[in-house]
């Protein structure tokens, strides 16, 4: 949306987008909770946390609401995967391009060396662990995730190099009941499920979104509910809805988006005209 269509609503910016600014993002009970113990305990204690849920329920969003958080903290280092589908040596490229240690694809045992004495050597100046964020997770390989496993645990994994966070839906769970990755499924100590949104949370995002972007009165109340009544409970389908009536309401300079707009724009069609008779025999 662009700076004429915002200033048309009085908006500091589009409160459906998904460039949101961290402090616009709604932060349920739920996500607070998940981020504060990872802030406050495994930073320091180090091993696995995981979020999962279905596609549009908010994993991403609180991964990014994490970082944004831990970024803030001086001492620990953040880094992300971003290419979770790697195999064993571009995982390695890439672990040693993000920790900024050089390593040797092609030679994992010096990798794998290299990148344990990088985070011993941070986790002896700070007393806090680096934290490793993985979204898509349910992407990665099963040679991969136990390699993770076995990278990140020290004396006879009594103790935790890193504080690794992975993110993914259902399928990340049912890849963790694989027989190889039971050990790690079992180290997951910290866990959020963002699961299907109610009616009084999709609303609370709604207004939370509005007022955050300067225009509270932006819908009417009845337009509020009955785009929560109709996002099956899901964040990523009432923002969709949302985003689409809004662009509908500029384009027309609408100065309110109501209920009569939903109708016009996601109202089912009317049904065709009567079939003709059958012809008598």
């Amino acid at each position: 949306m662009n700076h004429k269509l915002l200033a048309l609503y009085g908006l500091k910016w589009n409160p459906f987008s998904q460039e949101l600014p961290t402090e616009a993002i709604y932060v349920p009970a739920r996500v607070e909770n998940f981020c504060w113990r990872i802030e406050n305990a495994q930073i320091r204690e180090g091993g696995f946390a995981m979020i999962h849920g279905d596609p549009g329920s908010g994993k991403s969003v609180a991964l990014r609401l994490l970082s944004d958080r831990l970024s803030r903290v001086s001492d620990p280092t953040v880094a992300a995967i971003h290419h979770p589908q790697s195999n064993l040596a571009d995982f390695y490229r890439e672990m040693g391009d993000i920790f900024g240690v050089s390593l040797r694809p092609h030679n994992r045992w010096a990798g794998f060396k290299v990148l344990r004495e990088a985070w011993l050597a941070h986790l002896h100046s700070t007393r806090r662990r680096c934290v490793l964020l993985i979204d898509e997770a349910q992407e990665m390989s099963p040679a991969v995730l136990c390699e993770l496993r076995l990278l990140s645990s020290a004396k006879f994994d009594s103790r935790s190099l890193l504080c690794v966070v992975i993110a993914g839906d259902a399928r990340l769970i049912e890849k963790l009941r694989r027989e190889e990755l039971i050990p790690m499924g079992s180290r997951i100590r910290t866990r959020l499920a963002t699961e299907h949104a109610s009616r009084e949370e999709l609303l609370g995002c709604l207004e939370h979104l509005l007022a955050g972007a300067g225009n509270p009165g932006l819908m009417t109340v009845q337009l509020r509910q009955t785009l929560c009544d109709h996002a099956a409970g899901n964040f990523r389908i009432m923002t969709t809805l949302a985003a689409e009536l809004l662009a509908a309401a500029a384009q027309s300079e609408l100065p309110v988006l109501d209920e009569k707009l939903y109708l016009e724009i996601f109202a089912q069609p009317t049904a065709a005209t009567a079939r003709r008779a059958s012809p008598k025999r």
